[in-house]
C-alpha cells in the first residue's frame, strides 16, 4: 500500500508541476504575441498642415507630391490621400 500512495503523490506532484509550466509557457506566449501584434500595427504618419491662403502654386504641387509618396509607401490610405488632396486644394 505505501508503494501505491507514494507512485500516486509522485503522479500528482508531476502532473502539477508540469500544469504550472504549462500555464507560465501560455501566458509568456500571449505576451510575445501581443507585443508583436503592437508593433506590427502601422504608425500612421500625421497629415500635412493645411494650406496656408497666401502658398503659390509651386508649394502645392510640392505637397501633392509628398501626398502621393505617402499614398504610394502605404502610409495614407486612398480615402486620406483624397481627403488631404482635396483640402490641400481647396
Amino acid at each position: 500500500m505505501p508503494g501505491l500512495l507514494r507512485g500516486v503523490a509522485r503522479t500528482a506532484v508531476v502532473a502539477g508541476t508540469a500544469t504550472a509550466v504549462s500555464n507560465r509557457v501560455s501566458r509568456r506566449q500571449a505576451g510575445r504575441w501581443a507585443q508583436q501584434d503592437a508593433e506590427a500595427q502601422p504608425q500612421a504618419a500625421p497629415p500635412p498642415p493645411p494650406a496656408a491662403p497666401d502658398d503659390d502654386m509651386r508649394s502645392k504641387i510640392d505637397q501633392l507630391k509628398e501626398l502621393g509618396d505617402l499614398k504610394a509607401q502605404g502610409v495614407l490610405t486612398e480615402e486620406e490621400f483624397a481627403e488631404q488632396k482635396r483640402q490641400l486644394l481647396s
